[in-house]
């Protein structure tokens, strides 16, 4: 059973950088889809971005041209690179295994997940 271990996450003003890691461990990391959500309090878990395990990616409108995914197999690592953050950007960030064939922007095809890390932008 892969477990994941997010970290990174932390207070930022508007229009600054955060980068967040996803450490895998248990499991054979590169053979599966990754993929970043977020949960804002009072609202559903959101698609953030994902990567294939051929490293194509999904992203996001809202995240589009402002964060990149990528992976490190030998480390066994995912991350997301976020840039010109805004407060809409707030929320508790996961990372999670595609297990299952599907959209990626399906959180019901995704598990198991990381516990999370906090992301703050503030204004």
């Amino acid at each position: 059973q892969v477990q994941l271990v997010e970290s990174g996450g932390g207070l930022v003003q508007a229009g600054g950088s955060l980068r967040l890691s996803c450490a895998a461990s248990g499991g054979t990391f590169s053979n599966y889809p990754m993929g970043w959500f977020r949960q804002a309090p009072g609202k559903e878990r959101e698609f953030v971005a994902a990567i294939t395990s051929s490293t194509n990616t999904y992203y996001a409108d809202s995240v589009k041209g402002r964060f990149t995914i990528s992976r490190d197999n030998a480390k066994n690592t995912v991350y997301l690179q976020m840039s010109t953050l805004t407060p809409e950007d707030t929320a508790a960030y996961y990372c999670a295994v595609k297990a299952y064939s599907g959209d990626y922007y399906r959180t019901g095809l995704y598990g198991p997940w990381g516990q999370g890390t906090q992301v703050t932008v503030s204004s």
